[in-house]
């Protein structure tokens, strides 16, 4: 990743990066498309970090109105710029389905989200699709005054309290994750430094906190790249390509690989319809 500061804004060239694959791929939320100029813009937030980002071309991007101390501080970090993505997919290639994966939806890169923002996310996600997880977040933030409210905050809700959401069963969840985490009976940056199989224990602890939800937690929250979110899309995957199970080599970096397969898999099958 290569950048030069341009008036208010940062130009960005990183030929790993696409940011409709990456910001509209289902692992975080608080992004949204607006019509623009450019092939692509998005408006978004990280916590209560906003930002305006653009595609200008393939490999080019601009970072509207940040200063180089935030970009260094936050931004680098939030779009993993210091992982050489090129060299991800050169060892993903040595198996034939992730070749293709990977050269179908080369820009697609891990966001690294706060881990507390991620858990709320993610139990909001369960059985919803995207528009409505984007919505139920987006409520929740506006009643905060535009920001994402932290577990001290939010743990002075109830399920019943935070019927403006209007996000049905999954209240009792949010209300039950807001006071474990407020009260340190689940302290998330322990859990990001344990064991895998004793971090997934520990997030399972939470109400409605599923194999799948501690995951997508462990990947996208706590940068935890050998996590491998398992939904349908991605049991079709093992099915149909790895009934031997998931190449060796690829592990430590699984989740990584599952974005990639995740977005190939859907994609030749909407192809197939």
């Amino acid at each position: 990743m290569d950048y030069r500061v341009q008036g208010n804004d940062i130009i960005v060239y990183e030929p790993d990066l696409d940011l409709d694959e990456t910001l509209d791929c289902g692992q975080a939320f608080r992004w949204k498309k607006i019509p623009s100029d450019f092939m692509c813009t998005y408006e978004g937030a990280f916590l209560n970090d906003r930002l305006t980002v653009s595609q200008t071309d393939k490999g080019s991007f601009i970072f509207h109105n940040t200063d180089e101390n935030d970009f260094i501080s936050k931004w680098i970090n939030y779009f993993d710029f210091e992982t050489d993505y090129s060299e991800l997919k050169r060892i993903f290639s040595e198996d034939e389905t992730l070749s293709k994966a990977c050269s179908f939806a080369g820009g697609i890169r891990l966001l690294k989200q706060n881990s507390w923002e991620c858990l709320i996310s993610f139990i909001i996600s369960q059985n919803n699709n995207i528009p409505r997880i984007k919505g139920i977040i987006d409520r929740l933030c506006e009643h905060y005054h535009g920001k994402f409210p932290d577990c001290e905050k939010l743990s002075a809700e109830t399920a019943e309290s935070l019927s403006y959401l209007r996000s049905g069963f999954r209240a009792k969840y949010i209300e039950d994750a807001a006071q474990k985490t407020a009260n340190g009976t689940l302290d998330l940056s322990t859990v990001s430094k344990m064991p895998i199989d004793e971090a997934r224990a520990a997030l399972k602890q939470i109400k409605g906190v599923g194999p799948k939800v501690a995951e997508c937690v462990l990947l996208f929250g706590m940068y935890r790249t050998e996590a491998f979110p398992i939904d349908v899309w991605i049991k079709r995957v093992l099915a149909e390509y790895y009934p031997n199970g998931f190449p060796k080599f690829a592990e430590k970096h699984a989740g990584i690989a599952q974005q990639y397969l995740f977005h190939y898999i859907r994609s030749i099958s909407k192809n197939d319809e």
